[in-house]
């Protein structure tokens, strides 16, 4: 295939693995990669920039292909140290970055001297302008569907991608709701030049989760997904579990809920424990609506052939309808 982001990011197939925490490593960023994908690893699940600069190098040994590395910046009180994190990736001479959550305006010169392409993750028109004048490359543009972070405007995909392809001058990369063939054929088609996808590559063999998440999910529907966070602004959509359940039953108090009420059970190591171990109501499991049609766990170099070929398929066959 040839879009603007194959021909940006040097890859076969405009099918992008979003950075993903504790999921974002070596062994997935690599099979995306050597499947013709492009391949993420997350920055923030390894403990340190030198962790980092370490699973960099176990990635490179796993393929020749590019890969990218994601970078969330998020409001925090004890805030990691991003600026030495920036340098790890620079040092270590990757090419391409994804940056999400709050534009890192203060690394991005520094990004841009090193050579490196930046894709920014938003979540409306209004955020992705703001970032293509900053000077990223490529915008990722996250639907209501998605897992993780959404934002506050709640507008699905089949309007927010044509929306931000209508206004933006550098190419979109569809993200949310994507899952197979059907569904990259319709973010084509919608003007996107590339699709990302996170749940989808959650359920792959070389995803390093335990397998009882994965067929958790894949046993799920497309209702399986809940909303919390509403009430703090800071919404986010993960699988329906019993700690999810939990919290939004907190939330729906009288009174409403503070983070402060809810960081026992939101806690970033109780979801990396229910990721590794497979107890699946023992923490929160981000997912996206995309889950009611995800049914079987393949490889990563399946998953993409078959998407590939899906894609085509779905795009001939609309053309068909034509006399």
């Amino acid at each position: 295939m040839k879009t603007t982001i194959t021909e940006l990011l040097k890859i076969r197939y405009p099918i992008i693995q979003g950075g993903m925490m504790w999921v974002g490593r070596a062994e997935l960023a690599a099979a995306v990669s050597n499947a013709g994908g492009l391949g993420t690893l997350t920055a923030l699940t390894q403990p340190s920039p030198e962790a980092l600069v370490a699973e960099i190098a176990r990635c490179r040994a796993m393929t020749d292909a590019p890969f990218a590395v994601n970078l969330t910046i998020l409001p925090t009180a004890s805030p990691p140290p991003y600026a030495d994190y920036v340098r790890a990736i620079i040092d270590s001479g990757i090419d391409i970055v994804e940056t999400a959550g709050r534009h890192p305006e203060e690394f991005t010169e520094a990004f841009k001297s090193a050579g490196i392409k930046l894709i920014h993750k938003c979540t409306s028109v209004r955020h992705a302008l703001s970032a293509q004048k900053r000077g990223v490359d490529a915008i990722s543009i996250d639907g209501f569907e998605c897992a993780g972070h959404p934002g506050e405007d709640d507008v699905p995909g089949l309007i927010l991608i044509p929306a931000a392809c209508a206004k933006l001058k550098i190419p979109v990369v569809a993200s949310g709701g994507i899952a197979d063939g059907r569904t990259m054929a319709a973010a084509l088609a919608l003007g996107a030049q590339g699709v990302n996808m996170g749940t989808r590559f959650m359920v792959t063999q070389e995803a390093p989760i335990h397998s009882s998440v994965k067929q958790a999910l894949v046993d799920a529907s497309e209702n399986d997904t809940t909303l919390i966070f509403r009430g703090l602004r800071n919404t986010a959509r993960v699988w329906r579990n019993a700690v999810a359940a939990e919290v939004n039953q907190i939330e729906r108090r009288p009174e409403g809920a503070t983070f402060a009420d809810l960081r026992p059970l939101v806690a970033g190591a109780r979801g990396r424990e229910a990721l590794e171990t497979g107890k699946t109501d023992d923490g929160l499991i981000w997912a996206g609506l995309c889950i009611g049609i995800i049914d079987d766990i393949p490889t990563c170099a399946e998953l993409i052939d078959r998407m590939v070929r899906d894609c085509r398929a779905a795009l001939v066959g609309a053309t068909g309808l034509f006399a």
